[in-house]
């Protein structure tokens, strides 16, 4: 499998490669971006319009369901079918492609269910940047050009002499989605507005919308059919068909506002955001936010594919979380009311299993007022559902993967005296949502220890019993860290000792974690490079190391330093073989080290920990310049709201957060000769690396403003001191410098 990535990966590489040095300073760094990266191989990212975090995503769609296409587009697709409202970026889970228009000529061109109507384009007439999407239309010779503001979406068309339609078509539905309800109203010529209510990974999604034209259309047309299922019947869905004559080069603006509230909301979105039809001042923000967010890093490369691959990191770990609340704060919550964000800014999709790892503390240092916010909308969030939550997602809970990772990220924050969100009542929801007992085998873990692979509950239907426990494990670590730090001593004491709970489950005969039993018996017939129904997207060689609180626990528990360098050894050597039919989640393999999914991410730089700090930087650094390449395939894996840029960022500025709630970052091999970050607080952390190269990777020795430094990593207080990092690189492994 690694083979073959590789070579294709290296032949795209060779095809989209820019070799020549890029030395000249720009300020803006939007044209560093390429959204087109992750829109082949199992990125699932989209290429369309979006500001920061933006609650409008819009972006055109293929028009086909399937796996390649959750995000609605795939680069090696030649259809358009549609420009929709709402994507998820590099998700597993098919969902949103909400109020999707489609300009035409007429007659139209329609195949047969699901793509419908479309048309054919081709990538040599298609343009993305950061807050900006074009593509022309082939079989309408019409150019469709996009952008966004946080909650509306503006929509140019430029058409040719023709009779000419613009469709809105709330009925069609891809992947996990299912329309349930939707209504099409005319306000006036230039004005319609309505609602789509769908059910799916989103349960009960609702969404309200409001449209302004910014040309009169001459007239319309309504379809509608009744939405029936099993003999259910459910609503109505609405297709509507706009006409205009349009004149050669005519521009039509198409301004759309959405809420999760009203139609009422909606509107007030599109009066604030999108008062007048001006497609270029639009854009102008979109570009001037992106730029704003863009340059907290600041980055020096002689080569360009890098400084590209690096600021659309920065531009994929901002598309998620998004902004989930009207201009006036009201937003739909999880008990299915309305409630109203006073003073703060509520956000939806949290990737936590994911995001918890890189993309949460690169936020601390970057989104320090957003990361404020986010921890209010998760405490908001358990005093309406009664727990914190898992993956929340459009007002909803799907509890999709595991644990209770917004534990980690509220920690976090806390520890770093980041906000004026209330700590007591966050730790209340962590102490809460980490006590259900009847909740996906907490109950279980709290009586045993662990949870047993043979038992099920409610929440339970999948297992994945194993990860359960040391996910489980890792973020009590962090209640109690949360709580020694308040003074909370009765709190801080349970949870300590529950994080111990990862060694009931480490087999010292197998050397592995393995999955037990209800009556303590570990499983049978246990292979560690085996997928198995007790281990979440991943096998027991990748899973093993998921103790980033307590590492030198798990040093000892292997068996010192030299038995667990060798573990880490056969980590990135024992390859798959040959005939292995892999998940589609094993991707970005070095060994069984699995890149294209999170569990592994932390584990190259434990090579650090057992005093060998050059097998960090060797597979650090192999893996950023063989897995993140500046092509559409140029992500190992599913982009993951964030995660797999987040590691890309902080890897490429130097270290990592191998413990995210720690405070602690482990050194690793920068990719850049200086980096500067721009933090709140006024001041530049600096990483200078000295002689670096592409065969430069490994260092030879480490300054802390200017002084000898010994220590294998940095620390949070460090970096917001504004300190500079030195390190001088070469081409052979250095002498161990801490």
């Amino acid at each position: 499998m690694k083979k073959i990535f590789l070579s294709l990966g290296c032949l795209v590489f060779l095809t989209y490669a820019c070799t020549e040095k890029y030395n000249s300073y720009t300020d803006d760094l939007t044209s560093f971006v390429n959204p087109f990266i992750g829109t082949d191989f199992t990125g699932n990212t989209y290429p369309g319009a979006q500001v920061p975090f933006g609650m409008v995503q819009l972006s055109p769609d293929n028009g086909l369901p399937g796996w390649d296409r959750i995000a609605g587009y795939f680069y090696p697709d030649s259809t358009i079918a549609g420009f929709s409202h709402t994507h998820l970026s590099g998700t597993g889970a098919g969902d949103l492609y909400d109020i999707s228009f489609m300009p035409v000529t007429l007659p139209y061109k329609e195949a047969e269910a699901p793509l419908g109507i479309y048309s054919k384009f081709s990538h040599s007439d298609e343009s993305a940047t950061a807050g900006y999407y074009q593509v022309r239309l082939n079989d309408y010779d019409i150019n469709v050009e996009l952008t966004a503001t946080e909650r509306c979406g503006i929509q140019r068309y430029t058409f040719p002499q023709s009779e000419s339609a613009i469709i809105l078509n709330l009925k069609k539905a891809m992947n996990w989605d299912f329309t349930q309800d939707s209504k099409i109203e005319i306000v006036d010529s230039v004005t319609i507005q309505g609602y789509r209510f769908s059910d799916g990974w989103a349960r009960n999604q609702k969404i309200y919308f409001r449209t302004r034209f910014s040309t009169p259309f001459d007239s319309f047309k309504l379809d509608t059919t009744a939405i029936i299922s099993k003999d259910k019947y459910y609503g109505t869905a609405y297709i509507a068909q706009f006409n205009f004559n349009t004149q050669k080069d005519e521009q039509i603006i198409v301004s759309t506002a959405i809420s999760g509230v009203s139609i009422e909301g909606a509107s007030r979105n599109l009066d604030s955001e999108v008062p007048t039809d001006d497609f270029d001042k639009y854009r102008a923000e979109a570009k001037s936010k992106w730029n704003k967010e863009l340059s907290k890093i600041v980055v020096e490369a002689d080569n360009i594919d890098d400084k590209t691959n690096f600021y659309t990191a920065m531009y994929h770990s901002m598309l998620a979380p998004t902004i989930f609340c009207d201009v006036d704060g009201s937003y739909y919550g999880p008990d299915r009311q309305i409630h109203k964000a006073n003073g703060w800014t509520n956000y939806s999709t949290f990737s936590l299993w994911d995001t918890f790892r890189a993309s949460h503390p690169l936020f601390t240092y970057t989104q320090p007022e957003r990361t404020n916010d986010m921890i209010k909308s998760f405490i908001a969030f358990y005093e309406q559902n009664g727990r914190l939550p898992v993956w929340n997602f459009y007002g909803g809970e799907t509890d999709m993967m595991i644990g209770y990772h917004a534990v980690p990220v509220i920690a976090d924050a806390y520890l770093k005296g980041i906000g004026d969100f209330d700590a007591e009542k966050a730790l209340e929801a962590c102490v809460a949502t980490a006590n259900i007992d009847e909740y996906r085998g907490i109950g279980f873990y709290k009586e045993k220890g662990y949870i047993p692979y043979n038992v099920t509950d409610k929440y339970n239907s999948e297992n994945w019993s194993l990860s359960r426990t040391l996910e489980y494990a890792f973020d009590d670590f962090c209640i109690a860290e949360m709580a020694a730090k308040m003074g909370k001593k009765d709190i801080a004491d349970e949870f300590y000792a529950r994080s111990q709970n990862y060694r009931n489950v480490y087999n010292p005969e197998s050397t592995f974690m393995q999955p037990k039993d209800d009556k303590g018996m570990f499983i049978e017939n246990f292979k560690p490079d085996e997928y198995t129904p007790h281990i979440c997207e991943s096998n027991a060689w990748q899973y093993f190391w998921s103790v980033q609180h307590d590492i030198d626990g798990l040093i000892e528990l292997t068996g010192g330093k030299d038995r667990f360098a060798e573990k880490l050894d056969s980590m990135f050597t024992f390859n798959p073989s040959a005939d292995d039919e892999l998940p589609i989640f094993s991707t970005g393999m070095i060994g069984q080290y699995a890149h294209g999914n999170e569990p592994s991410h932390h584990v190259a730089y434990l090579f650090n920990k057992v005093g060998m700090p050059w097998k960090t930087q060797k597979y650090v650094s192999q893996i950023m310049n063989e897995l993140y390449l500046n092509t559409p395939a140029g992500l190992c894996g599913n982009e993951d709201c964030g995660q797999m840029s987040a590691w890309y960022i902080f890897s490429a500025m130097g270290f990592y957060p191998v413990n995210p709630v720690s405070g602690v970052y482990e050194i690793g091999s920068p990719l850049f000769s200086k980096t500067e970050m721009k933090l709140e607080n006024g001041k530049i952390f600096t990483v200078v690396a000295n002689n670096l190269s592409k065969e430069n990777i490994y260092i030879q020795s480490v300054k802390l403003n200017g002084k000898s430094y010994r220590q294998s990593y940095i620390t949070h207080g460090q970096i917001m001191s504004g300190a500079t990092l030195e390190l001088e690189m070469g081409n052979e492994p250095g002498k161990i410098w801490y």
